[in-house]
């Protein structure tokens, strides 16, 4: 289950970065210690706001964690196609 959200996650690309990003992954998912599921459930989760606002592109949604001075980040990038307009009350 894990392998088809990483490889999602990932995209594409050639087979040692995305060795190496998954081996990140898993570094950094190991000492949060975020588990599958919690993964899965994130993910999911980011989507549903954001579909709140806008019309994005829920395939192509990729969540990255970067780490900086000791601190670990959890970064969002999907494609806006376009913005929600409120409806009146």
């Amino acid at each position: 289950m894990l392998h088809g959200w990483l490889k999602k996650l990932m995209g594409k690309g050639d087979s040692k970065n995305v060795a190496k990003k998954r081996l990140q992954f898993a570094l950094i998912y190991d000492k949060l210690e975020v588990s599958d599921d919690i993964l899965i459930k994130l993910h999911q989760d980011i989507v549903d706001v954001i579909s709140r606002y806008f019309e994005i592109d829920k395939e192509t949604l990729k969540l990255d964690i970067r780490k900086s001075e000791g601190k670990s980040a959890l970064v969002v990038n999907t494609p806006i196609l376009s913005a929600k307009r409120p409806h009146p009350a």
